[in-house]
């Protein structure tokens, strides 16, 4: 076997393997003689077909196949020893690729054109001034908040008038033309309307101070902007036939209920946070802040890495690529969609190996690796954000880890937090190495930076 490589550019190479059948006749016998022992013909005994007669019916197919794996073997060997950086996989050298005719030779020669990486230095130093925004938490934020603990402890209480969100019960019946009961009209007992919920003001404002025993007129179709699914709900009829109706309907008031937040106790902040960590509003509204800015830290770290690709890339150039080569490598993975694919997303892919590559040399030199452990913190990091989005911001640890586990038995997952805690790595290393230009934005305002 010989293996070798001739530099075209500074981006391109051909790699030549010669075969000789001592490199694979081995293997080839080996596997000839394991189908024999599974052979079954007629006219002869499980594993006794002759040598000879499977060589006919299988020797061209088995020294293909192994033909094939010791030739991935030489190429990827030769790769790994000799530490070349190649882009994609080998492809078949277009025009010195002889025809392989496996009944009549037994030596091979085969030539692959191989993509290189660019030769280049990223590095960033204590010069580099990079923009880092922290997030602030608003107040509303913060309250809205709170509001989800107290209403976890709140109750509902009759009242006696309505004000904007409470909940009416009544008696509902529809009115004729002349403002009447209507004869076999719609009635409904114990309607429960909600007129915060209506689309049309002039209506909601029919429901202002409203008290038991008042009865109030009001157009159902106009209050519900003829939504029919709402109007089958609270006339008890199919939403069909209800979008139809526009008729005056009176509404006598039995009940005003509102529902009233808890009081933020000891208890809450136990509940919350944990028995003891805190022991005031003060500090419960304080360690609030603190958990919903913590979980702001991800997106903070993720335009840091934007800033630090646009400074890299600026700094490096515009790199050298063998484009042909790539748009055949990019043409084989996307033959389904054609040249036309290739051509509209072929720069688009660009900037991204260039980042790609940008982003392995800054793993490599500030040498990060990933383990198990990171995985899964990743995974409860995760897992806590979502729980974190219904109020939750203290979940127990064995809660943590069942759902993280259930994350890690799903590949795409897996690699996916992989990346994740790569990221978060990279962006710590990289923030104590360049001058950071600290600066505290709302949300509102980082949003629009990615308008």
């Amino acid at each position: 076997m010989n293996v070798s490589l001739q530099n075209i550019d500074k981006v391109s190479a051909e790699l030549t393997v010669k075969l000789e059948k001592a490199d694979y006749q081995a293997q080839v016998d080996k596997s000839l003689k394991s189908l024999r022992q599974k052979a079954q013909m007629p006219g002869f005994r499980k594993g006794m077909v002759p040598i000879s007669l499977v060589k006919k019916m299988y020797g061209k197919s088995v020294i293909a196949e192994e033909v094939n794996k010791v030739l991935q073997e030489a190429i990827y060997g030769y790769i790994r020893e000799n530490k070349i950086n190649i882009l994609g996989e080998p492809l078949p050298n277009e025009e010195k690729q002889q025809a392989i005719d496996f009944d009549a030779m037994d030596a091979f020669e085969f030539v692959f054109d191989i993509a290189l990486a660019p030769e280049f230095k990223a590095e960033v130093n204590a010069k580099d001034k990079v923009d880092y925004y922290t997030i602030e938490a608003s107040e509303e934020m913060i309250e809205n908040q709170v509001k989800m603990y107290t209403q976890r402890t709140g109750k509902y209480e009759q009242a006696d008038a309505y004000r904007e969100g409470d909940m009416l019960k009544g008696l509902l019946a529809q009115l004729d033309d002349e403002g009447n009961t209507k004869e076999a009209g719609i009635q409904v007992e114990g309607a429960v309307l909600m007129p915060s919920y209506m689309k049309s003001d002039e209506q909601k404002a029919i429901f202002a101070d409203a008290k038991v025993n008042d009865v109030l007129v009001f157009n159902p179709n106009v209050a519900y902007d003829g939504h029919a699914a709402e109007l089958g709900s609270l006339l008890k009829i199919d939403k069909e036939i209800a979008k139809d109706v526009k008729s005056n309907f009176s509404y006598q008031v039995e009940e005003v209920t509102r529902f009233v937040p808890g009081e933020l106790t000891q208890e809450v902040f136990d509940q919350a946070f944990g028995e003891g960590v805190v022991k005031t509003e003060e500090e419960f509204r304080a360690k609030i802040k603190q958990e919903i800015e913590g979980r702001f830290t991800a997106d903070s770290d993720y335009k840091f890495l934007i800033d630090v690709r646009k400074l890299l890339t600026d700094k490096i150039g515009k790199l050298e690529f063998p484009d042909a080569l790539l748009k055949r490598i990019m043409l084989m993975n996307n033959e389904e969609k054609g040249e036309e694919f290739v051509a509209e997303n072929y720069d688009k892919s660009i900037e991204e190996l260039t980042w790609h590559l940008i982003k392995e040399q800054l793993v490599e030199a500030n040498d990060i690796k990933v383990e198990q452990d990171d995985v899964l913190k990743m995974a409860k990091e995760t897992t806590k954000a979502q729980f974190a989005q219904y109020g939750m911001l203290s979940v127990p640890d064995d809660l943590l880890d069942n759902y993280a586990q259930e994350m890690l038995k799903k590949k795409e997952t897996v690699n996916n937090l992989v990346n994740r805690a790569v990221e978060a790595k990279l962006a710590a290393a990289l923030k104590s190495q360049v001058k950071l230009e600290n600066k505290t934005v709302s949300i509102e305002e980082f949003n629009k930076m990615f308008e």
